[in-house]
Formats: C-alpha cells, structure tokens, sequence
C-alpha cells in the first residue's frame, strides 16, 4: 500500500496527515503550533513541519505542501531570510495596494493584467511596502517565496542542496499581484514596479501533478499549492459547488473552467490545483467573531451556541458589524467591530451570541453575492473550517444565503488535498485520484424563499451604512443584482 502525506502549514499552525494512496483513508495525523504575529521566521514553519512530521513523513512515499497564501519570504543570495516573513493578515502594506492599483491605473488595469486587484494581503503590496520602508533589506532580496515555496524548497534540501530550484505552483502563484492565471506567466513588469525596479529571482511554476523532487528520504514531492486551492481539491469540488471555508478569516470560493477578472478586487481570480480556476472571496473575519463574542459573554463555545438559540432569527433587532480585525471584503483595513440596535429589551446575552452568528454569516453572504454577480451558478454550499463544528452555523447559515448547506465530515481539508497532489504526482495518471467525500448534515434551503435571510441582512446592510456610508453602498448593489 503506498502512503501519501499532505502538509498544511497555516497561520496557525503546521498539520500533517498521512494517507493511503488509493483511497485517501487517513492513516495518521499530527499537529504543531506556529508562532503568533503577523510577521515570524520562516525558520519556525520548518521546525513545526519537522516536529508534526516527525514519525510520520519518513517513510511516505510521496509528499506535498499546501501553504498559507500570499506571504512573502525574501532570501539572501545565500537563502538565508533577509527579514521575517510578512503573513497575509499583515495590514501595513494597505497604502501600498492602494498605490500600485493607483500608478498601473486603476482597478481595471490590475484585472486585466492578473486577474485580481491588489489588496494589503498581496505579496506585491508587501514588495511595495519593503521597498519603501526598508529598501536596505530590499537590496539583499535576492529571491522571493511564497510559505509554500520555502517549505517545499526545504522539503528538498533547501539552500545546501545542489541545484535544488524552487517552485511554487499555479494557485500559490495567482495570489502574488505579479502571475496572470489568464496567461500562465510571471508579470515581471510589476514585480519590477512593486519592487522599485528590483526584479528578484521567482520559483518556477509547475505543472499541477508535477514530481518536482525528492526528500533526502527518497519520497517524491509533488508541486503543493495554495492553502485555498488545496481544501478544494481535498473536498473534490465539482461545478456549482461553492465552498464557504469559517477559519480564522473566511474565504468562499468555486471551481472555473475560466479565469476571472473582477475590476471591483472583492473577487480574486486565482487558479486552482489541477489546471482549472479557482474565484475566491476573502474576508478577515469568520469563526474569530464567534470566538471574541464568547470571550466578551464568558461563556465557552457550545454555550454561545446554546444562547444563541434562545433568541429569535433577527436576534431583537441587534446587529453585529463582524470587523474586529479589520477587513478585506469590503476593503476596510481600519475598521472595528461594533454592536447597532441595542435597546432594554434586547441587551439580552442571548441576543448578542445570535447577532454574532448571524453578523458572521451576513458577512460571508455578501462575500457570495460577489461571486454571484461574477455569474458563478451555485448549486449548494459546502460548509467548512472550525465554525462548520457548530450546526447553528448550518442552519443559519442556509437561512441567510437561501441555499441547501452540505457540512462534510470534519477533516483537515487542506492537508487532505496536498495528499491526493502527492498521490496524484506518484501515479503519473491523468486525472486526480479519486477520493470519496463524506458528508455528516444536509441543510435544505429554506421554506420561506429566504423572506427571513432577506429581513436579516437588510438590518445588517442598514447599520453598515450608517457607519461607512458610501463605502457599503457597492455590496448593497451587489446584493440587489444577485437576488
């Protein structure tokens, strides 16, 4: 029986699992934190890949990496890091996606050019960033990862193994600002432009099911991918499926035949894992907002859920703005978390754990409305992620999107889809191995043609306005068009 192993190296944390190649069983599975911040060694993501793996990826015979999006790792010409890595959810380079959207000529200009427009989470944002704030350190870049191509390369043998080339792959690279998924090719004019004219050396992108190497062990190393493109493959998504993944951020997310070009930057058109397309949505905050709200109650998470339930769909009228990190979509860096609607008889625990709930979800509902005025059709939602654990979320879930939610079995769906990548590159074969999915609760769309999912998100809409006023009234539209 061949072994398989798919590493996810998160925000969070590094998960290993351990796979039969023929049917994706999970054999064996481990877990070791990462450290917090928005900026860490890139050194720690090694250590807690070889503290997860320790036991388990020796004697695998293939192996793949599905990473973090968008980070940027910059090595020395020695390949040591010349800084710490800046992580995704780092928001000081906001300013500076707002310049390069600026200087290349606006939105459009950037979705024609890479079919997505330039947020803070951008590495080409953080190249701009770097440029500007430590350009000494700029000057010593002399190559550019992504977390996924650092592990990957290290996978390898990393700086003292001969000839040992970095590679990322399609779905990592979309993520950059500077690869075009439309065209397959590094936009080295805008690397150039991010970089104030410096022009380091990019991995090479690889096939989808390409062996692009072996470990000092001898197991075979597939391409691995983006942490996105890699829950989509582990969950075999088809057509009209489209995946609301409630971690710490949330992202929802389908599979294309074509690559997307979204002017308004709320869709980002990535490329997928198996030469497809994958258009993605991302906000900052998902099962946070649950977290934080449980915190604020003192009360733990089955609690929440439980006083959740004592309220009434609407939760009395309060509403919940989701932003306690910010946010990305919409694009409000800066913003906070606020509680509308509060009056004597709804300042109830009750109806605070129900507005929490329900702003989340409203949140990711209008992230859905983007892909739908893509003219993405939607057949169901696949519900995954930490929150997905809670059935409340599910049946709020259906309420406020008005579609049938399918929750699968809980899984660790991005390690899962670096394994079928490994078992995919050890095969040879032409198409991705396939792994039967498992579901565990499927929630009907609701009876009422979604009136009472309308009611909530129009008072979520309306205290949204009243804080940003102009800058809701584009989701607002967005909302109008897809219902």
């Amino acid at each position: 029986m061949a072994r398989v192993a798919g590493v996810d190296s998160s925000t969070q944390s590094c998960k290993v699992v351990v796979c039969d190649a023929d049917t994706g069983e999970v054999l064996a599975q481990a877990h070791a934190p990462h450290p917090p911040g928005t900026e860490v060694s890139a050194e720690s993501w090694w250590q807690a890949l070889c503290a997860a793996g320790a036991g388990l990826i020796d004697d695998v015979d293939a192996i793949a990496v599905a990473g973090q999006q968008h980070g940027l790792v910059a090595l020395d010409s020695g390949g040591l890091p010349v800084r710490d890595a800046l992580l995704w959810n780092d928001i000081r380079s906001a300013a500076a996606a707002e310049d390069l959207i600026a200087e290349l000529g606006g939105p459009q200009a950037w979705a024609d050019a890479v079919g997505s427009v330039p947020v803070a989470a951008f590495t080409v944002a953080k190249l701009r960033w770097m440029a500007d704030h430590e350009p000494d350190l700029a000057d010593r870049a002399h190559r550019i990862m992504l977390p996924h191509d650092y592990l990957t390369w290290r996978l390898r043998g990393g700086p003292t193994a001969r000839g040992n080339e970095p590679t990322t792959d399609r779905g990592d690279a979309s993520g950059t600002g500077y690869w075009s998924p439309a065209t397959q090719r590094y936009r080295e004019d805008l690397l150039a432009l991010a970089f104030r004219g410096r022009t380091p050396e990019l991995p090479r992108v690889a096939e989808p099911s390409e062996a692009i190497g072996r470990t000092p062990a001898g197991a075979l190393i597939a391409a691995g991918t983006g942490d996105n493109a890699g829950a989509a493959l582990g969950l075999g998504i088809e057509d009209g499926d489209i995946v609301l993944s409630l971690g710490t951020s949330g992202t929802v997310y389908t599979r294309a035949s074509r690559p997307s070009a979204d002017s308004t930057g709320a869709v980002a058109g990535f490329a997928d894992a198996t030469g497809a397309f994958l258009p993605l949505v991302c906000t900052l905050n998902a099962a946070r907002v649950l977290g934080s709200t449980a915190d604020l109650l003192g009360v733990d998470l089955a609690e929440l859920e439980e006083l959740a339930r004592q309220a009434p769909p609407g939760a009395d009228g309060v509403v919940l703005l989701p932003y306690l990190s910010g946010e990305r979509t919409p694009n409000l860096p800066h913003a906070t978390g606020s509680l509308h609607g509060l009056r004597p008889d709804s300042m109830r625990p009750s109806t605070i754990a129900r507005a929490a709930f329900e702003g989340m979800l409203c949140n990711m509902a209008e992230a859905l409305d983007h892909l739908r005025t893509c003219g993405i059709p939607i057949r169901r939602i696949l519900l995954i992620g930490g929150a997905a654990r809670s059935t409340l979320v599910a049946e709020i879930a259906a309420q406020i999107f008005g579609v049938a939610v399918t929750v699968p079995e809980p899984n660790e769906y991005v390690a899962l889809g670096a394994a079928r990548q490994a078992a995919w590159a050890l095969t040879g074969a032409t198409q991705v191995p396939h792994w039967p999915a498992r579901t565990i609760a499927e929630i009907p769309a609701p009876g009422d043609g979604g009136a009472a999912g309308d009611r909530i998100r129009a008072e979520y809409q309306r205290a949204r306005e009243a804080i940003y006023g102009r800058r809701a009234e584009a989701t607002k539209q967005s909302f109008r068009n897809a219902r």
